[in-house]
Formats: structure tokens, sequence, C-alpha cells
């Protein structure tokens, strides 16, 4: 067996691999890495591995460098799902050896393995966080008929307030992005570029989604899906402020869940939420269930986990900062720096 760097003329075998691999998501595509690429200028780093001239296993690597926020490799940034994809434990073994190896090569603070299985406790990992998903039932009817009262009420009250739902795709990335980016400025998170979701929506094709409500002709809430391999996901949502009365966001997402009925889909992924917090809270009342994720990571020695992520402390006065930015100022400036942060 051997591993090594994918080219150019084997991306095809390796989406066919990333298709029946056990974890495989649209996140290890190469439509993904192309995707990141042209929007991040990212540097890809993907590994092979080889049994003769069989494909065997599989692991997208990314590396993040700025002075702002360190030098790094990711499997996958930006999203909830990555790591090694392998046929067996031995090729597992190997393809993590040889991540290890160019993260000394390359000088790397830090790998970080986004995975959704435990390894050995020799591998420091966190645990902090869980995706929540929800088992579609056979029919969107009886999807309907499993919720509780309060929230079919909740989800109804918006038709009643003159809401409407659209689907499509790269023609709404524009009404979409302004809630999204609005939305995120609030929150005091900097924003993607609205080319990055264009390009989600040209690379991956029906396997891209995006989902409006409107309520009275303006877009009210808003969200971003992927469909891949019986799996809905929805990274992206957003809802517009003076439209929570009206509860805009809730039928927003039973709009999503029922076009993963419509694409056949048998798990709907809320997204990766802390436990216990309010969106961990607002995902199970859909009937979610929390499917744990183990983040993994390989460390130089003297080097600690790290700590970017927006619930460290150090980064309160920074989002406090970027909440009073003039909507057009975070959009400029947004793009610029979330390209290094994982």
């Amino acid at each position: 067996m051997r591993v090594a760097p994918l080219l150019d003329d084997e991306a095809s075998t390796w989406d066919a691999f990333v298709a029946s691999a056990d974890c495989g998501s649209v996140y290890h595509t190469t439509a993904w890495r192309d995707v990141m690429q042209q929007s991040f200028g990212c540097d890809a780093h993907y590994l092979a591995a080889w049994s003769e001239d069989r494909l065997v296993g599989a692991l997208p690597l990314v590396r993040l460098k700025s002075r702002l926020f360190g030098d790094f490799l990711v499997s996958i940034p930006y999203v909830n799902f990555g790591g090694a994809l392998a046929a067996s434990d031995a090729v597992d073994e190997q393809l993590l050896k040889a991540a290890c190896t160019l993260g000394a090569e390359l000088g790397v603070e830090h790998i970080e393995f986004r995975e959704r299985r435990p390894r050995a406790s020799s591998w420091p990992a966190r645990t902090d966080k869980l995706a929540m998903q929800l088992a579609l039932t056979e029919d969107v009817d009886s999807q309907w008929s499993g919720l509780r009262a309060k929230l079919r009420a909740q989800i109804r009250r918006p038709r009643r307030e003159g809401a409407s739902v659209v689907r499509g795709g790269a023609e709404l990335v524009n009404d979409f992005y302004t809630v999204f980016a609005t939305k995120m400025r609030d929150l005091g998170t900097p924003v993607y570029s609205r080319e990055f979701f264009a390009r989600i929506l040209d690379a991956l094709g029906e396997q891209a989604e995006i989902v409006l409500v409107k309520v009275n002709e303006a877009v009210a809430a808003a969200c971003l899906l992927t469909h891949f391999r019986g799996v809905t996901e929805i990274p992206w949502a957003s809802s517009r402020r003076e439209f929570d009365r009206v509860g805009a966001n809730m039928l927003l997402y039973w709009a999503a869940i029922e076009s993963a009925h419509a694409r056949g889909s048998s798990v709907f992924d809320f997204g990766r939420s802390s436990k216990d917090s309010g969106t961990y809270r607002f995902k199970k009342q859909w009937g979610s269930e929390p499917v744990p994720l183990f983040w993994h990571y390989w460390l130089p020695a003297g080097r600690s986990l790290p700590g970017l992520n927006p619930d460290n402390p150090k980064y309160a006065l920074a989002i406090r900062a970027w909440r009073r930015l003039p909507l057009p100022v975070a959009n400029w400036l947004g793009p610029r720096l979330v390209r290094h942060l994982p």
C-alpha cells in the first residue's frame, strides 16, 4: 500500500470512493475542495491510499495560515465533517501517519480531524460538540403528525401572516445572502462571501438548494441545504429579527424538512450544537437526537489544544465590536478574516 497526494486525473476515483465510504460526506468530495480553493485560495493536501491500482483510503486536509490565527491543517475547515475514510484499520493508520508526517514537514501548530467516531485515548480530542440529527419517517405526513401540537401551531402561524415558501438554486443566492450576512453581523461573526455560496450551488448542482420564507414578498428567513447519500443537512440558516414575532424561522425549518423528504433522504441534520445550549434545545424540539462529534488532534511536542472558537472568552471583546460595525463594512471585512477561521 502507498499513500500519495491526489492527482488531478484521479478525482473521479476519489469521489466514487467517498460516495461508498461509511462516513463519506459531500465535504470530502473534490467538488467541495474546488469550492474552498476558488473561494479562499486554500492550500489543499488530499492524501490517497492505494492498494496497487485500487483506492482504499482518502484523507482531505486543508492548510489555514495567518499571522492572526496561526498555521494549522484541518480535515475539513468551515464544516462539521471530515477525517479519514478508509477500507480498513490498517489503511486508516497509514493515512494518519502520512498526515502527521506532512504536519511535521510543514511545521504547522496542529492538525484537526473532524470525525464521527472515537479514537484511542492517545489522540487528544474535543467532544463538546454534537450533531443534531432527525430520523425521517417514510412520508412527510407522518413526520408532521409526529410533531407536538404546539410546534405545529408555531409552523402554521407564519402562513396566517402571509408567509410563503420559495425553493431554488443560484437565482436565490442574493436573497439568502442578505438575510445571512445581517444575522452574522448581529451575532458578531465574520461572514463568508456571497461568491462562496454561489460556488457551492454551482459545484454541487442538484445536491444543494436554497429555501426562503417570504412574508408579504419580504425575505424573512433563508437557508442553504445540502443533500448527499440520504442525508439532508442545513449548514447555514438565518432569519430577520423583525420577523421573529411571526415565527418565520419555524416555517423555514419545516420547509427544509419537507425538502429532505422530497429528495428521499432518511436523515435531516440540523448541524452542530453544544449540549443544553439554546440551539440544542431548538433542534431537540423537532425530535432530533444528539450524535457525538469527535475532533481529534495531532499536536507537536509542547503544544496544547487550540482555542479557536467563539466561546473562548478572549474573543468576547472582538465579537462585541463586530456587532457594532455597519453592515457594508462587516460584509467587506468578514470574508477577508473568515477564510483563516476553521
